[in-house]
């Protein structure tokens, strides 16, 4: 399977099966996280991830990972550690949004959990540093391929099935004029895998503004007021990242050359709560 097949077909998973997970997998899930490569972000940073299994969501430790009923039957868990900065936790996803994908290449359930765990729980189980904090987790396991009630309902709470227009998010030299996937050129796929990526609370923060020229890509968040203000830190800048990390991939399969740089065109932004964060800049 494709990224650009494995984002159309990915879903978040809360319950799973019972079986551990194979050796095989096992092996394979450290393989990737202990190879640098893997963990180097778009402005080269180098990602912590841990891979923590689980046994009645008790670790080897003996430490119970607590994520308030909201999963069911996780086999293990994906922590990672970041700074509590903008570009750092934008690089943080976009690392650890790439290592989702390939779990659900393997077959492998995944949700990003970002508000519904308990950080001092996770705390006692991987070594932090003085200035790093957990962002998000990923329970891991084999999709059931049946829904509780309770995600059912917690994907019509959030509107898991509904993805914004791309008039509504995706616009043209500038943020007057939305873009059409006519004017989009050879980006309309990557684009169109940011717009179908996973957000927090499907909230789809992002705001892409194409160049006249189609040379370059602007991302911006538009930010929901107070959001997550309660946990301390911006996680819809996560969800920028996973963009970011969406955008890259669907390019890189279509052969479409490019790269990241931090450098703001100065757009007329939407609103006050509307912000610049990282241009694709296309190679010729």
């Amino acid at each position: 399977m494709s990224y650009i097949e494995t984002m159309q077909a990915r879903q978040s998973i809360r319950t799973f099966e019972t079986r551990s997970l194979s050796a095989f997998e096992i092996e394979q899930i450290s393989t990737y996280i202990h190879n640098e490569e893997n963990l180097i972000g778009p402005f080269g940073g180098i990602g912590k991830i841990y891979f923590v299994l689980v046994k009645n969501n008790v670790t080897d430790k003996g430490i119970k990972l607590g994520t308030y009923g909201f999963i069911k039957n996780p086999q293990a868990y994906l922590v990672g550690s970041a700074k509590n900065e903008k570009l750092a936790l934008v690089e943080y996803a976009y690392i650890f949004h790439r290592l989702v994908l390939y779990l659900t290449k393997l077959g492998l359930g995944t949700c990003w959990m970002g508000g519904t765990f308990s950080r001092n729980s996770f705390e006692k189980e991987i070594q932090l540093i003085d200035d790093e904090f957990i962002p998000c987790v990923t329970p891991l396991g084999y999709p059931t391929g049946k829904q509780r009630i309770f995600d059912k309902a917690l994907r019509y709470v959030v509107k898991a099935d509904n993805k914004k227009r791309w008039d509504q998010i995706f616009f043209h030299s500038n943020f007057e004029e939305p873009l059409s996937k006519e004017k989009s050129g050879s980006l309309e796929i990557p684009i169109e895998m940011v717009r179908i990526g996973p957000s927090a609370s499907n909230k789809q923060p992002w705001r892409l503004v194409l160049s006249e020229d189609q040379t370059s890509c602007y991302f911006n968040i538009e930010h929901t007021p107070n959001y997550s203000s309660k946990l301390g830190y911006d996680m819809q800048l996560l969800d920028i990242g996973i963009a970011m990390c969406q955008f890259e991939l669907a390019c890189l399969e279509l052969q479409l050359k490019g790269s990241w740089v931090v450098a703001d065109p100065q757009l007329n932004v939407l609103n006050e709560n509307t912000e610049y964060v990282v241009t694709w800049n296309v190679k010729k």
